[in-house]
């Protein structure tokens, strides 16, 4: 089971990563503009964080995790319902 990371970025905003890392100052070396990150935790409790977080996620945390976890990337950038 793929264990995830959230990142917060200054550009991008939220990220779910499945990269495997040792401590958050390797993805902070990676992000250009890194503010903070949570996890690893196991996609179930991404989820769950997710949905009490942020309510505007569209499509829904669990499809956001389902599409990171069924293909070939290592980061999807979250996306969010517009704002009107």
């Amino acid at each position: 089971m793929s264990e995830l990371h959230i990142i917060f970025t200054r550009k991008e905003e939220v990220l779910i990563s499945r990269k495997p890392y040792a401590a958050w100052q390797e993805i902070q070396d990676e992000y250009d503009g890194y503010m903070a990150s949570l996890g690893p935790w196991d996609a179930p409790t991404v989820v769950s964080w997710l949905d009490e977080e942020y309510r505007t996620l569209l499509p829904p945390a669990q499809e956001q995790v389902d599409i990171l976890l069924s293909s070939e990337q290592i980061v999807h950038s979250l996306s969010f319902a517009k704002k009107n």
